[in-house]
């Protein structure tokens, strides 16, 4: 800079604001941030007051998506997932509740998982279903989900949902984890204990890899073993054993989380620096093609011992899967997936201290009329995954629906809480040592 020159006082205003520039980018990342606390907070407050129906502290569950209004090109919500409350959706907003200060509300969502455990209609093994009926739990069991059809005079439920994935249990497990934590009650550490010894002994396959299958999918008295492994399952697992392990002492626990944590290993490819969605239905075949951005983020937010070189899949997540200022549920995604953009979100703040102005700007921008936040910006996404083994092919999309699921990892990003560790993320890089 030329200090003699007469317009040296400009360059100097201009050199100035660049060397500003990102710490103003940083400071409206964070007012962004921390609106999108408050709004999805409230968002999960809303919809635990709808659902509640007037009943202030009966077990309750949340119903997973809520259209609030006709959007041009998006189908109406389907008759099957009306005031249907998924397990996996309830445990997010139950530990995303938490994160907001509202910890009766979330203990209210762990109440209702412990009736599911404890008093399923049908089965007494420690399972929980994939979904269930919205709403207080008012009688001593919850209702299964499904609805009768006037016209063909018939019950009408759907497979899936009264099925149990694995990794829907160990999410199961996670959210009475994180309550119990903040509000400890033995009711939550006993259905724990029954949630992971059912993945222990309906699950494991000792097909090399060592590890546990996909779960349990048909109508009562008839299912079939999912016999397929999943990545993303095995960090839930791990996670959750390990955490019960910790204060239950149980060696039972600490091994089923050695398991699960050394089978997401194996699927790290330190070549291509990604993971490896899982296994094929043989249990064994490693799926090497195609990419799922939760398998991708979910092992790097856990953070468990010995992973420090999975951060460096964030530059597969950057080349495979975002879309736009988002990104997408599979590989080079036909559309922005919220859900998994708001992982981004919390794996970068968990990682890195910071995620993009952009992508909280994209999040905040999805918030419906009722408070949710819409599964995806599109009227369809596709993620290439089959809802279940009769389905014809990949029949798994999300639409422009507001979504429990999508609200509450907003909720966990935006407020920097960790549901694999029930911690908040301190801001700065963090540094990885092991």
């Amino acid at each position: 800079m030329d200090f003699s020159s007469p317009n040296w006082p400009r360059a100097l205003l201009v050199a100035l604001a660049l060397l500003a520039g990102p710490v103003a980018t940083a400071a409206a990342a964070s007012d962004i941030r921390q609106a999108l606390a408050r709004q999805s907070c409230d968002g999960l407050r809303r919809a635990v007051a709808t659902d509640a129906r007037g009943e202030p502290a009966t077990p309750l569950l949340l119903t997973s998506y809520r259209p609030d209004r006709v959007i041009e090109g998006v189908p109406p919500l389907e008759t099957t997932l009306a005031n249907v409350a998924f397990v996996y959706d309830n445990a997010l907003a139950g530990i995303a509740l938490l994160a907001c200060g509202e910890t009766a509300s979330a203990g209210r969502i762990a109440d209702a998982i412990v009736r599911a455990v404890e008093r399923d209609p049908h089965y007494t093994d420690g399972r929980v279903r994939n979904a269930y009926r919205a709403g207080p739990l008012a009688d001593a069991k919850p209702v299964l989900p499904g609805h009768w059809d006037a016209a063909r005079n018939q019950w009408i439920a759907d497979a899936y949902q009264l099925s149990t994935a694995t990794g829907n249990v160990a999410w199961a497990a996670l959210l009475l984890l994180n309550v119990n934590q903040v509000a400890p009650a033995p009711r939550y550490v006993d259905a724990t204990t029954k949630l992971l010894t059912w993945i222990e002994q309906r699950t494991r396959a000792v097909v090399d890899p060592d590890g546990y299958q996909g779960g349990w999918y048909g109508w009562d008295d008839a299912q079939g073993a999912q016999t397929w492994k999943s990545t993303e399952h095995h960090i839930d697992i791990a996670m959750a054993a390990a955490w019960a392990a910790r204060s239950s002492a149980r060696p039972e626990q600490a091994r089923q989380a050695q398991t699960a944590l050394a089978f997401v290993s194996r699927m790290w490819n330190a070549q291509q620096q990604r993971f490896h969605i899982g296994t094929q239905a043989d249990g064994k075949t490693i799926a090497t093609t195609g990419s799922g951005l939760d398998a991708q983020l979910w092992p790097v937010l856990a953070a468990p011992a010995g992973s420090c070189s999975w951060r460096a899949g964030l530059a597969w997540v950057e080349r495979n899967h975002r879309y736009g200022d988002g990104y997408g549920f599979s590989q080079q995604p036909d559309g922005i997936w919220t859900e998994g953009s708001a992982q981004a979100a919390a794996t970068l703040l968990a990682v890195k201290g910071a995620a993009p102005e952009a992508l909280w700007q994209l999040l905040a921008s999805q918030r419906a009329d009722n408070g949710l936040y819409y599964a995806t910006p599109s009227p369809r996404i596709s993620t290439g995954l089959a809802i279940g083994p009769d389905s014809a092919g990949a029949d798994f999309f999300y639409y422009r629906w507001p979504h429990l699921g999508a609200t509450a990892w907003i909720a966990l990003a935006a407020t920097g809480w960790n549901p694999f560790t029930g911690s908040t993320t301190a801001t700065g890089e963090k540094p990885c040592s092991s």
